[in-house]
């Protein structure tokens, strides 16, 4: 079993609330929009990190992370982007990929918005874990963790801080 804390957007904050549950994981994803270098050091210091670069992302950054990220987590194929889109409008970028070899688990960041849902037709599930940082329209800094165990995602949960001001 593998625990996963999945954050997105944090526009180079990271803080002591953040690193306390990046100490409960076993791996950290991040998609995207990460903002300052510091913030991806914070948590490779502390755990395994699978990062994308987002789109106000220097070329430090985009120079140490890549736009995709596609990998296997025990049995669940995973596919980490920061645009990516909401099923079924994807983004035109990922479109005919996704839909001819969709993974199990699509992640974007970009929209700060905190959404999981299925996509029954691709048979996966999309997950945006909103925006863990302080800049940005959201009014509630969001991650997700949940745990991978062989071919099952189970113990999805929201993790939910103050308001960003």
């Amino acid at each position: 079993m593998t625990k996963i804390l999945l954050l997105s957007d944090t526009h180079g904050y990271i803080d002591n609330d953040i690193l306390k549950y990046v100490k409960q994981a076993d791996e950290v994803w991040h998609a995207g929009d990460i903002g300052d270098l510091k913030v991806t050091d914070a948590i490779k210091a502390l755990k395994p990190l699978k990062a994308v670069y987002g789109n106000i992302d220097d070329a430090k950054i985009r120079g140490e992370f890549p736009e995709h990220n596609r990998f296997m987590c025990e049995d669940i194929d995973v596919w980490i982007t920061h645009i990516g889109g909401y099923p079924p409008k994807y983004n035109a970028r990922v479109y005919s990929a996704i839909k001819q070899n969709p993974p199990r688990i699509f992640i974007c960041g970009h929209s700060h918005i905190l959404k999981v849902m299925p996509d029954k037709k691709l048979n996966l599930i999309h997950m945006n874990p909103g925006a863990v940082g302080k800049h940005g329209f959201h009014k509630a800094r969001t991650m997700l963790r949940f745990t991978i165990d062989g071919k099952k995602i189970e113990n999805l949960e929201v993790i939910e801080f103050d308001k960003r001001y």
